[in-house]
């Protein structure tokens, strides 16, 4: 089935979720950065709370004074229908994505509508795989997780540095995560849902693995391994559960250029041996309370979803993350970095993530992708030129 047309849909770029906390920052990154002729809209719930964002973005720019509004639910498949079909690019800030995301994918896989979220719940990503992978396929859609902080400085920055690697050969590459940021309700209750569904999470991961089929004549690896002590970063690495290395591993599966054996370890760094292990041990508590329903209420409590860090507090927040890599004989640190990664800059990845795939020349894709493989070095310019540092360290 070929792709299908949509450049004849009322808008290019729809964002729904606007209203809460992520939705709105990403909002005003558009109404600040969005080209003149980008056809976009805000969806949401509720009408007055989308009247009130629009006035504040006509404060920005008074061009978004008439932006177009509309209404959606995820509990209503109808509304989520309409806006698949009227946009050729739907990103959206609605989570938990497990809780409330999947009636919005399967419109877009119908509608050969580009997709883009914020989720880092790994569960969700294969279920989206095993359930609409196919359909989007036959449609054309792209459908992108994890346009954020999770997993984009991770999967574009291996992406940058593979790119500075010697080709056909085996490679080894480590990341380093450091970042002094706090997190906001919607992104405390998106983690709570994914750690507290472990024996869930663990089978529809299996099932995915019998359904994709392995790079045919390489090898690709993202294993979780012991913690290690880092020279080249001069820090611990604390072996990160997240979903950012399945994330990795998918855009070397499906690129020939990560050579025939990859291998990426995802850690954070951590200067200090003590608080290396204060955060082994924080996290596994994390966990277990999270297996316990009251436990699990009792923490989702302490940020309500659409709360988030000041604006001051954004303003001191910072990420870097750090790869050593190695291959044929080549050995070389790079470096991605940026200011509040939680919400300055995931704003800013999910809208120049919508953007680019509205307006840039990419790949030709379809069904779940990567933001490697969907968008590349598109995206890695878009957010080099909005002030995301990519750059080699040593080497």
């Amino acid at each position: 089935m070929p792709r299908h047309d949509t450049s004849g849909r009322d808008h290019d770029v729809v964002l729904y979720g606007a209203t809460g906390f992520a939705g709105a920052l990403t909002a005003m990154y558009l109404a600040r950065h969005a080209p003149a002729d980008c056809r976009w809209a805000l969806a949401g719930r509720s009408t007055a709370k989308l009247e009130r964002l629009r006035d504040q973005l006509a404060a920005l720019n008074p061009a978004c004074a008439d932006l177009p509004l509309l209404l959606a639910d995820s509990a209503d498949p109808e509304s989520l229908r309409a806006l698949a079909v009227g946009t050729r690019v739907l990103a959206t800030t609605v989570g938990p994505y497990l809780l409330h995301g999947e009636p919005l994918v399967a419109a877009c896989a119908e509608a050969g509508t580009d997709y883009l979220d914020l989720t880092g719940e790994p569960e969700f990503v294969d279920r989206v795989y095993l359930r609409h992978d196919a359909a989007a396929r036959a449609s054309g859609a792209r459908l992108v997780h994890a346009c954020g902080f999770d997993s984009v400085p991770c999967d574009l920055g291996v992406h940058y540095t593979v790119g500075l690697l010697p080709k056909g050969v085996p490679l080894r590459i480590d990341g380093f995560v450091r970042t002094n940021a706090s997190f906001s309700g919607g992104t405390l209750a998106s983690a709570l849902t994914a750690v507290g569904r472990p024996a869930a999470m663990a089978r529809v991961a299996r099932a995915r693995r019998r359904s994709e089929a392995p790079p045919a004549g390489r090898s690709v690896r993202a294993p979780f391994g012991p913690p290690v002590r880092s020279r080249e970063t001069r820090t611990w690495g604390i072996p990160l559960p997240t979903l950012d290395p399945r994330v990795v591993a998918r855009s070397a599966a499906a690129l020939d250029d990560y050579g025939p054996d990859f291998r990426y370890r995802h850690y954070a760094g951590v200067r200090r041996l003590p608080t290396a292990l204060a955060g082994v041990v924080g996290a596994g508590a994390l966990s277990a309370l999270a297996q316990v329903p009251p436990a699990r209420r009792w923490l989702s409590g302490r940020l309500q979803p659409g709360e988030g860090p000041p604006p001051e507090r954004r303003a001191r927040s910072w990420f870097v993350v750090r790869f050593v890599a190695s291959g044929g004989g080549t050995r070389l640190i790079t470096e991605v970095a940026g200011g509040d990664p939680g919400y300055g800059e995931t704003a800013k990845m999910l809208a120049e993530g919508a953007l680019s795939l509205a307006f840039d020349e990419l790949p030709d894709t379809a069904g779940q992708v990567t933001t490697a493989v969907a968008m590349g070095d598109a995206l890695t310019r878009r957010l080099r030129d909005a002030g995301i540092t990519f750059r080699v360290v040593r080497g």
